[in-house]
């Protein structure tokens, strides 16, 4: 198989590149060599770079900022999976497009799984949920994974910013009434791959059951008690300046956001475990994990 990454310096994306390339050879492109907000570039991309698999890891992804501008996160996060689900549609190709626990509203107390309807909260959440569609509509070869708090050590996002906020503050105030499934982008990346490599033997590519999917670690805990393990297995505690067990509880209503987040969204990963004979790690392993490969 040939494979095609649209966000090649993101989370995911730069775990794509790893986890695929013993699957066959994978193109990896930056917003510079492919840009989301300019959709109409896309089919011509996507034709200079034959694949069999396309994978957008690429989103616009800044929550808060999305609220103020709509119109960008309109055209990335909605319109351009669109495109790209046309063009693969018309190539004849597998697009695999990653989407997010930010559709649902956080209103249940037990884990979301693909028959929950969506009812995001926020323009980011929204256009992520436009997006799924878009691709459902336009492309009937199509995986739609979401997952759920993504992270990894290369880039900012609230498992490093913990650490780095322990190394600058004395004291440490995070929510108890955010919970979701940290998820490492690793694990997402190795979970695509072991769902491609069935068609390894003598299933085609488009044999794959397309559809929504959720891939998130296993459990769900609250910001809160993710910050408390961070801390507890930071490979340099010397270097912090508060611990774990220094780190005081606070409620949402305490750090206003210009976009709401939902209070619950942990997600059920049963179908796409059971469907293609994936095991998903614990989210207190994975972290283990993550924290060690550094």
């Amino acid at each position: 198989m040939r494979f095609l990454v649209l966000g090649k310096t993101g989370q995911l994306g730069a775990e794509l590149q790893r986890a695929l390339a013993p699957l066959g050879p994978v193109v990896a492109l930056d917003r510079s060599q492919c840009d989301l907000a300019v959709p109409d570039s896309l089919p011509q991309v996507l034709r200079q770079y034959p694949s069999d698999v396309v994978l957008n890891a690429a989103a616009y992804t800044a929550v808060d900022r999305a609220e103020a501008e709509q119109d960008l996160a309109q055209t990335v996060n909605a319109w351009a999976p669109g495109v790209l689900a046309a063009q693969a549609q018309a190539a004849g190709q597998l697009l695999i497009h990653y989407s997010t626990d930010y559709v649902f509203d956080g209103s249940t107390s037990r884990p979301y799984t693909e028959d929950d309807v969506p009812r995001p909260l926020s323009v980011y959440g929204q256009t992520k949920l436009e997006g799924e569609r878009a691709v459902q509509r336009a492309c009937k070869n199509y995986l739609i994974l979401r997952t759920s708090w993504l992270y990894s050590m290369r880039r900012a996002n609230f498992v490093t910013q913990v650490l780095e906020w322990s190394r600058k503050q004395p004291a440490l105030h995070v929510v108890t009434d955010q919970v979701g499934s940290p998820t490492w982008a690793r694990v997402i990346a190795e979970a695509t791959a072991g769902i491609l490599s069935a068609t390894a033997g003598d299933l085609p590519v488009l044999s794959l059951p397309s559809g929504v999917y959720h891939v998130a670690c296993a459990g769900a805990v609250s910001r809160w008690e993710l910050a408390r393990e961070v801390l507890r297995l930071d490979p340099r505690p010397a270097e912090q300046l508060v611990s774990a067990e220094a780190i005081l509880p606070a409620r949402s209503r305490e750090f206003p956001t210009p976009a709401a987040r939902p209070a619950y969204s942990a997600l059920d990963s049963t179908l796409v475990q059971r469907r293609f004979g994936l095991i998903l790690p614990a989210w207190s392993d994975s972290l283990r994990s993550a924290m060690q490969a550094g």
